[in-house]
Order: C-alpha cells, then structure tokens, then sequence
C-alpha cells in the first residue's frame, strides 16, 4: 500500500513539475516575444521618442535631424540591425507618448529621476548633464563666492517651464528674486541689458551665449557647475530583455569610447558642426 501510494505521489508531482514547468516556458515565451526589442526586430525599425535640443537633436540646413542623440540612436539601431525611424515629441509629453506607443524609447538624454522612474524604466546613465550659470560681467564682476548672488538685491533669469534651474535658484539661492521669460533668448538678454544679474540653464547652452558674448558675459565661477545629472534611455516598465540589451550597449561603447568620441563633438564649445545648421 505504501508502495502504491509512493508512486502515485510521484506521478503527481511529476505531473505538477511537467505543467509548471510547462506554464514557465509558456510565460517566458510571452514575455520574450512581447518585448520591445522583439518587436523592434521584426518589424525591422527603432521608433526612437526624440525633443529637439541644442546640440542634442537639431534641423540642419537641408532639413535633416542631426545632433548627439541622434548619432546615438542611430547607433543603436545600426547594432540591432534595424533601421532608425525619429519621432520628433515636444519634451513635456514624451512620456505619455512613450506609454501609449507612439514610439518604442525614449531616445533623447532623459534625466534619470525617481519621480519619473515610477512611470518608466531607464537605462544606466550614458551621459552626465550639468547645470550651469552665466552672468552680467558689470554687474558682478566683484562677485567672489555663491553667498555673494544670495541676496535680495540679486535677480536670476530663468526660462518659464524650466523646472531644473527654478529649482537650483530657489534651492541654493533663496533670498535672490526670480525672473521667468518664454524663452532662453529672452531670459539671456535680459541678463546682457543689466536688468538680472545671472541666468541658469543647462551645459552647454551656458557656453554658447559666454562665447559669442564675451564683452558682456561671464561664466563667474567657471567650469564648475551648479548641479550634475544623468542621462539615459527609457522605456515602458517591465521590459527586461530591452533594458538588458541597452545597458549592455551602452558599456561597450562607454567602453569603445564611441559615446565619448560623439559627446566631445557634438558638446565642443568650438560647435565644429555650426557650417551644418542654419543660423548657428
């Protein structure tokens, strides 16, 4: 009797090992062929999510997108074996785009944040950002330290929508006024006309305008920046394959140095691409 029932245990468990073995395979097929690289593959096009920033992602004269981001999506689907598809999206709705499909990444240097990492998976970063300030030589050409911009007196420029550089301000320079305009041209040359004192934005927009406005502005404390942050892919959650295969991409071509290689042409400050863009 114990016998039997000794087999018929072990047919049982045999059974439920098969089935469950069986219901794993079946889910790990499902997971596999729903992931966004598969679909990737077959379709044989990587819709890449991209907002057009300076030198990220830009129109040149002939039309064409170029800029850093755009050579690293490129990339990314020359090694995947597809061809790249750009779907140019206003940066405040980029994310809700990514998630009702209107493209397969985020593809445009995302800051990598926890109140974003709630609606989407990021890569590991592939590129460091940084907040930087200019400033009214005039105006504070005898500025010494941070303690010296935190003062009522003080006013910074800011462009309106811009979360980052409000929130510098308002974090390291709490008793300084802040001036909101439309747009990044405005708020720079208000800071050239001697109304505000400072203007904060991100690298290397900062350079640019110190560059082409030398007898006016100054970059008070250098190459330090105000704040660093990451850059990196995002995609919907749950996507492991994806996530591998880019975090994976992106260590070889850290390591490579191809990442670099188009980082320190499309950042130069010399801007060696200007002849590409109209007006730049």
């Amino acid at each position: 009797m114990n016998k039997k029932m000794t087999a018929v245990s072990a047919a049982l468990a045999a059974l439920v090992f098969a089935s469950s073995a069986s219901d794993a395979a079946s889910v790990r097929q499902e997971l596999v062929g729903s992931s966004t690289i598969e679909t990737v593959l077959k379709r044989g096009v990587l819709r890449a999510g991209l907002s057009t920033f300076v030198p990220s992602g830009m129109r040149s004269k002939k039309g064409e997108l170029i800029g850093f981001e755009v050579d690293i999506a490129s990339r990314v689907a020359k090694d995947m074996g597809v061809k790249i598809e750009f779907v140019p999206t206003p940066f405040a709705g980029i994310i809700p785009a990514l998630l009702t499909g209107k493209f397969d990444l985020i593809m445009t240097g995302m800051e990598l944040k926890s109140s974003r990492n709630l609606k989407v998976n990021f890569s590991i970063p592939y590129r460091w950002g940084k907040q930087g300030m200019l400033a009214n030589k005039k105006l504070t050409g005898d500025f010494k330290s941070f303690a010296d911009f935190n003062k009522p007196e003080v006013k910074f420029a800011v462009r309106r929508g811009a979360a980052t550089p409000a929130e510098i301000v308002r974090t390291r320079f709490p008793k300084a006024e802040l001036l909101r305009f439309d747009d990044d041209q405005e708020a720079v040359q208000d800071v050239m006309n001697g109304n505000a004192h400072a203007f904060v934005s991100s690298e290397p927009k900062i350079s640019y305008y110190v560059v082409d406005n030398p007898e006016v502005l100054h970059k008070p404390f250098g190459e330090q920046g105000l704040r660093r942050w990451p850059g990196a892919f995002a995609m919907r959650k749950g996507d492991v394959d994806t996530l591998n295969w880019l975090n994976n991409w992106i260590m070889l071509n850290t390591e490579n140095g191809f990442i670099k290689e188009r980082f320190d042409y499309w950042f130069s400050v010399d801007r060696p691409w200007r002849h590409l863009v109209q007006g730049k």
